[in-house]
């Protein structure tokens, strides 16, 4: 698919990964649909893009949340005109405390974000995409989906049903020209690594494999690139593709 000239949607596009992507596809003639429940960071990546002369709009987005999601459609449609890429990106981990004694809460977010949102993303991204005759879609999964997260059990876990989910949708290319995959970051440099569920407190678990694999830490940069190869690439259908360093 050629970029220029066609809407994207990214949510958890106020920081990290999601930014940087959101500024890829604009730097690439996307109109971007900025969605994020941090309106200061989407502000930023808003501001980022406009700045360098690209079209992008600000949603406010909880991915948790069925009206919100068709809402996000609405307004992309009503800013742009149609929805012709979505990139489900937006994530958390559980933070601290970390299992068992993760809150029910906690846990209940977490499983809504990481896999309803991007189910229910992808739902809505196929009814809005068979209105211009097909599109992409990326859903973001992670290394730790094929391993094993002591302290996080539920990340691992919903990241390997974003990856199940996402081959499971391969056959929307054959009957709606609508292809779905995912990228499969490793560690990557965001706030997100040192960051609990409560969005301040460094994440003490996670510091030691940070700093012990700090040269082994992708930027967010190099997951945009993996984003927009599959968005660009025709023949990539059902893919899960992992992004680590060499």
């Amino acid at each position: 698919m050629e970029i220029e000239g066609k809407v994207a949607i990214v949510t958890g596009a106020g920081s990290g990964i999601g930014r940087a992507t959101a500024l890829a596809l604009a730097a690439e003639g996307a109109s971007v649909v900025v969605a994020d429940i941090d309106p200061e960071g989407a502000a930023v990546t808003v501001g980022e893009i406009t700045g360098a002369d690209g079209a992008a709009v600000f949603v406010h987005a909880d991915v948790t949340s069925p009206e919100s999601i068709r809402n996000l459609f609405i307004e992309a449609e009503a800013a742009y005109g149609g929805v012709d890429i979505v990139y489900n990106n937006a994530g958390i981990s559980s933070g601290e405390p970390h299992w068992p004694e993760a809150s029910l809460e906690r846990i209940a977010e977490e499983t809504h974000i990481n896999a309803g949102g991007v189910m229910m993303g992808t739902r809505e991204a196929v009814h809005a995409m068979r209105k211009r005759g097909g599109g992409a879609i990326v859903n973001t999964a992670s290394v730790a989906g094929d391993g094993h997260l002591p302290f996080d059990p539920m990340y691992s876990a919903t990241k390997k049903a974003v990856m199940s989910f996402t081959q499971s949708c391969a056959p929307l290319a054959q009957s709606d020209n609508i292809r779905v995959n995912a990228v499969s970051p490793g560690m990557v440099r965001t706030a997100f690594q040192r960051k609990t569920g409560d969005g301040e407190t460094p994440a003490s678990w996670l510091l030691p494999s940070i700093e012990r694999h700090a040269d082994q830490i992708l930027p967010p940069e190099a997951i945009a690139e993996a984003v927009l190869d599959f968005i660009k690439d025709d023949s990539k259908v059902g893919e899960i593709r992992t992004v680590a360093p060499d």
